[in-house]
């Protein structure tokens, strides 16, 4: 039987002229048109990591971060989709059993996606939830089947306390035609994302469809133990496979033998150029390293049943900060090397810069996560000294 993680690279391989060819329309759209969402779901992003007991593919975690690369490298919007639909299935594993069986009664190939920021509300009543709110950055809700957010309960109109006194969060996942979809997602990168705000007006939901991403896992298998420990990993993939393209974009705008004006020589043959790219080069490879020190790490805990720690969190958003800042800087390094002609609409490199630079706003990448690593780092270095 064919390997499907190598089924899938040859299926992106083979699907990369294209993207690359569309990816102005697909800015100009603010969305993926329906025939690529179409190819991709033939690809198999939609099912990567939905269990094989449900069709899916259950890809362990380093083959599916390849596959995220892959397609990020050939465009961001493309990849951004690529990772929702990756966080889908893991999101969709923790449902409960009657809830997951709806979201994957007709196969694997189900477009789940949803906003993580707590922007809802969900009232304890009788039979359930009584939910509503406005969620924004919901990546993928244009050709979504499922829709996710999550909500703080409340009783009486009041927040319940939940783990060290913050208030309790749940998540609620219904078919995506019960939700409304605001047409706001006007951006400076990551275009053709969709990533729109969602709204859902008050709506009485089931026991069954409301559920704890921390609550013990439902799926056997390591890919399941955990949700929140993959999240900054799959960010930094992101963050890794963008930077990648941007240095192939400005590999082959040199190689096409352009001179800069009042350069003395063509870009690839100019030595500053070439001190340039070896920095560069340098920055992209230490990335590379870093990422896959840490996918391993987290992939042996998750073997050896070990995951679901909350150092490993901390862990994961050390490296997805720093990875977003040094992806940035690459993506900033690539574009001044570029010259003028990166500053065209045309140039691949300008949307690169504008893609990571958004990328990195998002809150698996935000610098104060460093708080939590150094606080980390001190408990660590106490009890050695002890």
């Amino acid at each position: 039987m064919r390997d499907p993680h190598r089924g899938m690279l040859a299926g992106i391989k083979e699907l990369a002229p294209e993207i690359t060819a569309r990816a102005s329309e697909i800015e100009t759209a603010r969305c993926l048109p329906s025939d690529l969402v179409d190819r991709l779901r033939s690809i198999g992003i939609f099912r990567m990591f939905v269990p094989r007991s449900h069709g899916g593919l259950e890809l362990d975690l380093p083959a599916g971060m390849e596959v995220m690369k892959a397609l990020t490298r050939i465009d961001g919007s493309v990849g951004w989709i690529t990772h929702v639909a990756g966080v889908g299935g893991l999101f969709a594993a923790a449902a409960s059993p009657e809830l997951y069986r709806r979201i994957y009664q007709n196969g694997p190939d189900v477009a789940i996606c949803g906003s993580s920021q707590p922007a809802g509300t969900a009232e304890r009543v009788s039979g359930g939830y009584r939910v509503k709110g406005r969620w924004p950055f919901a990546s993928s809700c244009m050709h979504a089947d499922w829709i996710g957010g999550f909500c703080i309960v409340t009783e009486n109109g009041k927040p319940v306390a939940g783990p060290h006194g913050k208030p309790q969060l749940r998540a609620v996942a219904l078919p995506a035609r019960d939700w409304e979809i605001e047409d706001t997602w006007y951006a400076a990168g990551l275009k053709g994302t969709g990533s729109h705000h969602i709204t859902l007006r008050e709506r009485l939901v089931p026991e069954t469809d409301v559920f704890d991403l921390d609550a013990p896992p439902r799926m056997p298998g390591p890919l399941y133990q955990a949700l929140r420990q993959w999240l900054p990993l799959l960010h930094g993939a992101f963050s890794l496979g963008l930077a990648e393209g941007t240095v192939d974009d400005l590999l082959a705008l040199a190689h096409t033998g352009r001179q800069q004006l009042y350069a003395a020589a063509p870009m690839r043959d100019s030595e500053i150029f070439q001190f340039g790219l070896g920095r560069i080069s340098a920055d992209l490879r230490a990335a590379q390293a870093f990422h896959g020190a840490q996918v391993a790490s987290h992939w042996r805990h998750a073997l050896a049943g070990s995951l679901n720690d909350e150092e490993l969190i901390i862990e994961g958003s050390r490296s997805a900060v720093w990875l977003a800042t040094t992806c940035v800087g690459i993506a900033d390094a690539c574009f001044a090397l570029a010259g003028s002609s990166a500053v065209y609409d045309s140039s691949p490199l300008q949307r690169r810069l504008r893609d990571l630079h958004v990328g990195a706003q998002h809150a698996h990448a935000q610098q104060r996560l460093y708080v939590e690593v150094g606080r980390l780092a001190l408990r660590r270095s106490a009890g050695q000294v002890r």
